[in-house]
């Protein structure tokens, strides 16, 4: 049971992963450490119960509606093929050949709890995945598909093993009647957040039009969105999870965000990082938490069947060997059909490597999700039928959720090695060309007002007007020079493909260099006047946030450079 002291021990151990993290050089991935601290609280005596539907509600839809803001929507647009391949047909055709080869490795066991297993075993964790690869500089088309097939395999995943656990409860099963109820719940939830998003999208406009505009009142409105969006799908057996996709995704091309105030912005977007990150560290944290009773369950099943703990490692690692040849087939599958339409179409195609494959293989990675499913199988607690096998199946997707974070953790850096770096950061040159063309727009307005011309006319407000126009020309002046030099490094950035591109990263990795040399000496010399009370410590805290915020660009700016040449 939850209570204020064990929230705040959680609270406590998502911060000590962050400086573990760091402290590891960032070498061991952040979900492993979490599953870790939360196996050591487990350990002495810290014990949460994990309610798959409260679960699910809580921390699903606002990281789902997060990932989904974050997805590029041209890109999603482009990708859509192997993304919904990936995210439906995948999971469809992992439910039934992995069910199968499962129950050839596990004939004790019926063919319908086969099913269930790998239907529960057959989405992969958009939480996981966001986490194992963070930091890291994956290409981004692979990135992005990634995060596109996260988005949507949960919800096709959790239909399949709804499906799947009603025959092994009743021993009915129409392929007709899944795919029609497949389609109903898929297309119901999509309709039902994109609805409410839409809805939710025209009541802030009018607000905002009434001007009954609140920063504060609007971020709590977002938040509240996503949970508004997957209660509803659900109450109509409808996809919760999809709904918040949906509903994310027609809110973002609503424009609701653009008209918010710059301020709401920033706010809501501190907001959100802040929830995100204690989300995912707690996700984990459960998933460590629940490793040491499923562990003791996994012990039992074993010497009931009269077999080794080991025997239950083995088992593990088939079930999961045959999920990542499952996926690398499928990965493969996409691989072929995009060549093919390429080649159909007389169209350019960039091809996939071996190393960049082995990665989106092995990033299928299962989490948190999986094991909320199976914890929700019927245990006959309430009166209910009990699930066949429930024990067995429980531990089985808890091995194979821990052996995928392990192969995921060691697989992925190892192919990021082989796979060659892009020579071309597409994104950064994108911006750069935006950046350059929004800078020019500024300096055509002020060029017009600088060489706008007033005629006088007679009369006593001559020299007022006069004196007003030179103002104007001078502080137009002053903007101009501010834009032109703003124009000239960007236009430094966007000609770094025809200098030598090493002298030209380091060129840049010198100049943020000096910039945070800067912002130091002017910390230093601030807390010197706080400290002779030449200023108070509310001009202290004006004068940081402006650093503050200069810091945060730079930040960025560095980011844009290859990774290869940070070391």
């Amino acid at each position: 049971m939850l209570t204020v002291k064990v929230i705040l021990l959680l609270l406590w151990l998502a911060a000590v992963s962050s400086l573990l993290v760091t402290l590891f050089r960032r070498q061991v991935p952040q979900p492993l450490i979490l599953i870790l601290l939360g196996v050591g609280a487990a350990l002495c005596g810290v014990h949460v119960g994990l309610r798959p539907e409260l679960f699910m509600f809580v921390f699903l839809p606002p990281l789902l509606f997060a990932d989904a803001f974050r997805m590029p929507l041209r890109e999603f647009n482009t990708l859509r093929g192997p993304i919904l391949f990936l995210a439906f047909g995948l999971v469809v055709l992992n439910t039934l050949l992995c069910g199968y080869v499962i129950h050839w490795i596990m004939p004790f066991m019926p063919l319908a709890v086969c099913f269930t297993l790998a239907a529960a075993l057959s989405p992969t964790d958009t939480v996981a995945v966001s986490s194992l690869i963070s930091g890291r500089h994956v290409p981004v088309r692979l990135l992005q598909l990634l995060s596109g097939e996260a988005l949507f395999n949960d919800a096709s995943g959790l239909v399949c093993f709804r499906f799947a656990m009603a025959d092994a409860l009743t021993g009915e099963f129409s392929y007709r009647q899944a795919f029609s109820s497949f389609l109903l719940v898929s297309l119901g939830g999509l309709a039902i957040g994109g609805l409410m998003a839409w809805a939710a999208a025209k009541i802030n406009h009018q607000l905002l039009r009434r001007g009954l505009e609140d920063g504060r009142s609007q971020i709590v409105f977002i938040l509240l969105l996503p949970f508004l969006t997957y209660a509803a799908a659900e109450a109509v057996d409808c996809s919760g999870i999809l709904a918040a996709v949906a509903g994310c995704m027609v809110f973002k091309l609503s424009g609701a965000i653009e008209e918010a105030a710059t301020t709401t912005r920033l706010q809501a977007n501190t907001v959100w990082i802040m929830i995100s990150y204690v989300f995912n560290a707690l996700i984990f944290l459960f998933l460590g938490l629940q490793l040491p009773s499923l562990l003791s369950s996994a012990t039992m099943v074993m010497q009931m069947r009269d077999a080794a703990l080991w025997q239950y490692g083995i088992l593990v690692a088939e079930i999961y060997g045959v999920m990542l040849v499952m996926r690398l087939v499928g990965v493969w599958l996409c691989i072929g059909v995009r060549w093919a339409a390429a080649r159909l179409r007389h169209r350019p195609y960039r091809a996939t490597g071996f190393a960049a494959s082995l990665l989106l293989t092995f990033a299928g990675v299962r989490g948190a999700v999986t094991l909320a499913a199976v914890l929700s199988l019927p245990a006959g607690l309430d009166g209910t039928d009990i699930f066949p096998a429930r024990e067995a199946v429980v531990v089985i997707a808890a091995g194979v959720i821990v052996l995928s974070l392990l192969g995921a953790s060691m697989a992925i850096p190892l192919c990021l090695r082989f796979i060659p770096p892009e020579l071309v950061d597409t994104a950064a040159l994108e911006e750069n060309a935006a950046r350059q063309k929004l800078m020019n727009a500024a300096l055509d307005v002020l060029r017009k007002i600088q060489n706008a011309t007033i005629e006088p006319e007679t009369g006593p407000q001559d020299a007022t007007i006069m004196a007003e126009s030179q103002v104007r020309h001078d502080v137009a002046e002053r903007m101009i020079r501010v834009y032109e030099n703003r124009l000239d490094a960007e236009s430094a950035d966007l000609q770094i493909k025809d200098v030598d591109h090493t002298t030209a990263v380091r060129r840049a990795r010198e100049e943020l260099a000096l910039r945070l040399q800067v912002l130091r000496a002017e910390r230093q010399l601030m807390r010197t006047m706080v400290a002779q009370s030449e200023i108070n410590d509310q001009t202290e805290w004006k004068l940081q946030q402006e650093l503050d915020y200069e810091e945060q660009v730079i930040h960025f700016q560095s980011m844009r450079l290859p990774h290869e040449h940070l070391s």
